[in-house]
């Protein structure tokens, strides 16, 4: 059984939960980013599932079919674009098959990828998470009749964006090759926005600046170290 089989009569969406009865899989590295998701999956009606990383949402993928798959174009394993690839090209496919990134650059790459929307980062309006999904769904899948707009914005607990800081906290008290001190300030990038932590932001910004013109990035990473560091060890307002 899948998510496009007949939904039970109390799993058809509703004008205020237009989201009812659908499973949505989303591939995101950023706790903090998938607590937002997770929040408005559930005061839309959807149930929701995360992987962390490609390989993760491969083993998912194996075993259901979600109505719903969000992929982060920047993942710790590799491009979320070749996930998506393999995706828009499996059969069956998915109803819904959409793209997210910090990065509005990236999304017409990831339409060229087989990606049928595009998510910008920070996602924190929850009309604009519910319409670019029920702009690909199917019409049996859609609420029938006016839709109530949540013109609301989602505040994921600040636990998660700790965890984030967590989570990149070993790989920056260690030497790092570029590829990874690109993946680490893009997250960084995306973490910080969504949380409105203007001043790790703008460390980050500098940093990705000295290493797009080839200069030493040290003094750089031992800044946004210590300011992650700072937001592990102490409660931080966001």
């Amino acid at each position: 059984m899948d998510d496009k089989d007949y939904l039970p009569r109390d799993h058809v969406p509703t004008a205020t939960r237009p989201l009812l009865g659908m499973t949505i899989l989303v591939v995101e590295d950023s706790r903090y980013a998938s607590e937002a998701v997770r929040l408005m999956c559930i005061r839309s009606g959807a149930r929701i599932r995360r992987a962390d990383c490609l390989a993760s949402a491969r083993r998912h993928l194996q075993v259901y079919r979600p109505t719903v798959l969000i992929v982060d174009v920047g993942l710790p394993d590799g491009s979320g674009l070749d996930l998506i690839r393999e995706m828009d090209g499996a059969t069956p496919r998915v109803d819904v098959l959409i793209a997210t990134s910090g990065d509005e650059d990236w999304e017409a790459a990831a339409i060229d990828a087989g990606a049928d929307g595009f998510l910008a980062k920070p996602v924190r309006k929850m009309a604009a998470f519910q319409a670019e999904i029920l702009r690909h769904v199917p019409e049996e899948r859609r609420p029938s009749g006016p839709r109530v707009v949540d013109p609301d914005e989602v505040s994921p607990d600040a636990v998660a964006y700790r965890d984030d800081m967590a989570a990149v906290a070993d790989t920056l008290g260690k030497p790092a090759d570029s590829a990874t001190v690109g993946y680490v300030t893009q997250f960084l990038s995306g973490v910080a926005r969504a949380a409105r932590d203007d001043v790790l932001l703008d460390a980050v910004d500098a940093l990705r600046a000295d290493q797009a013109q080839g200069a030493s990035v040290d003094a750089g990473i031992q800044r946004v170290a210590g300011l992650v560091q700072d937001r592990i060890g102490m409660r931080v307002s966001i």
